[in-house]
């Protein structure tokens, strides 16, 4: 499995394309990227699963979450 790629999303804000660089050497991560265009902070959780050997990537906007 590659620990390390680049991934296009989609902002949930505003729709604009942007790529974001993937670290999955650390396991399940949340992290935070601002989008380029609109600013408004895009929430992403990666998490991977060693038994499929895949990456899922799961985008929402920062006010989407549920505490």
């Amino acid at each position: 499995m590659k620990d390390y790629l680049a991934k296009n999303i989609r902002c949930p804000n505003c729709g604009h394309h942007t790529s974001v660089e993937l670290d999955a050497s650390n396991g399940d991560q949340e992290f935070y990227e601002d989008c380029h265009v609109c600013c408004h902070s895009i929430h992403c959780r990666l998490e991977r699963d060693e038994l499929s050997d895949k990456l899922r990537l799961y985008v929402d906007a920062d006010d989407e979450q549920i505490f």
